[in-house]
């Protein structure tokens, strides 16, 4: 008799062990799909806010004129921030990228004075940059507004096509890992159906034969769900090791709100899993439990 319980205990453990590690698994796949999505926001962000619009200045605008000029346009809405190239220094980026110095095959300073301006994310699409650089170009002295038009059309397509591929992942993902998840917790229940038959029997409510399998494997769903939030934070931490320049999309929110993910998914998918095994069993009477 006690080598037949501590066989059942043996048993009872490596299942445990066996469901903590293939949820954990589980958890640390959509950890991945969430934290993935999340990044890809900022990193739209990010591409965003490095796309840069150039406003030509006309040749006989001053310097004065144009600080002047620069604070007007600091105070509009969709400015990052903008940075004034003279024509001195537009003229020694010249020399530095022709290696000579085109002022021998003219007169004067062939460069014109420009301003470079950085767009707020929000404003780097299509229909805003055309508002955009029409109202720039109604300013006096200004000659010409350029910016990448094929290159950011590019970019906000492929980002709302890898956006809707990631979602669907997700979806998917959670339906998978709900499936799992479910199978394995069942199993797990499978071998305990005849002790709920039991309680069944001598008048326990089904509350009460119910509440320590869901307490008992919503602990084991925290557990996983520590497990994959540190297996995933030892990533990101190798990631950044390796290539210190993730932070410019990686921020402490990403992370946090994958945590919470993780953590929430890790409780839900294993409270409702048991709850569903366990009312099955409930549900069975004394002959269908050995047909199964």
């Amino acid at each position: 008799m006690a080598k037949r319980r501590k066989r059942t205990r043996n048993r009872q453990g490596l299942q445990a062990v066996t469901l903590c590690i293939s949820t954990a698994m589980v958890l640390i796949l959509l950890g991945m799909v969430v934290f993935s999505v999340l990044t890809a926001r900022n990193l739209s962000a990010y591409v965003k806010q490095n796309i840069v619009v150039t406003m030509m200045l006309q040749d006989d605008m001053t310097p004065g004129e144009a600080r002047q000029f620069c604070a007007r346009l600091q105070q509009r809405p969709y400015i990052c921030k903008l940075d004034y190239i003279s024509k001195e220094q537009a003229l020694r980026e010249g020399i530095q990228t022709l290696g000579a110095d085109p002022r021998e095959f003219a007169d004067a300073n062939p460069f014109l004075s420009s301003i470079e301006i950085t767009l707020k994310a929000d404003y780097a699409n299509t229909d805003s940059l055309q508002y955009i650089s029409k109202e720039l170009r109604s300013y006096p002295k200004v000659s010409e507004v350029k910016y990448q038009k094929d290159l950011i059309e590019s970019i906000n397509k492929n980002i709302a096509k890898i956006s809707v591929v990631l979602l669907t992942i997700a979806l998917l993902l959670t339906i998978v890992s709900f499936a799992l998840i479910n199978n394995t917790v069942r199993l797990s229940i499978y071998s305990r159906r005849f002790s709920i038959h039991t309680m069944k029997l001598v008048g326990a409510s089904w509350g009460f034969i119910r509440a320590p399998f869901v307490r008992r494997y919503m602990a084991l769903g925290l557990l996983a769900a520590i497990i994959a939030c540190c297996a995933l934070g030892g990533a990101v931490y190798v990631l950044y090791m390796y290539e210190p320049e993730i932070i410019e999309v990686l921020t402490w929110q990403e992370l946090a709100i994958t945590a919470g993910t993780v953590v929430f998914f890790g409780l839900f998918i294993t409270a409702i899993c048991s709850t569903i095994s366990v009312n099955k069993f409930l549900r069975m009477k004394a002959g269908d439990l050995y047909k199964i």
